[in-house]
């Protein structure tokens, strides 16, 4: 429907985080939202300076990793958003909205689930 498949690979593994280890930093709203987005500028930053290719996204994990740790976001599926924009070149004006619509829709879902299941750990720790 979205015409966006490349979203899901890092959003799984960001659902995984969130509905499975809620009380870790990395599936804190801050680190899924600002760590996708983070992830989503490197991305686009290295498409357009080195283009599309392995080595394109080797450098984007790495510069990706390094932000989302210097920024205190840690949220490791970022690091394959920056990865699947190097190598897939999804069109920005759509994909990144999906992307950060996906990761606050995330975000809330986890909210949503952590207060209905009564045994759970509540979710989030922290909101930012």
């Amino acid at each position: 429907m979205i015409h966006e498949p490349v979203l899901i690979p890092p959003l799984a593994a960001s659902a995984a985080l969130v509905h499975s280890a809620p009380t870790l930093p990395l599936a804190q709203p801050r680190n899924v939202v600002i760590g996708h987005l983070a992830g989503s500028v490197v991305g686009y930053a290295v498409l357009a300076a080195a283009g599309s290719s392995a080595w394109a996204a080797a450098v984007a994990a790495g510069v990706t990793l390094a932000l989302n740790m210097l920024a205190r976001t840690p949220h490791s599926p970022a690091v394959a958003t920056a990865v699947i924009i190097v190598l897939q070149t999804p069109a920005p004006g759509r994909f990144i909205p999906l992307l950060l619509g996906s990761a606050v829709l995330l975000v809330l879902t986890g909210y949503a689930a952590s207060r209905v299941r009564r045994t759970a750990p509540k979710y989030p720790v922290y909101w930012w």
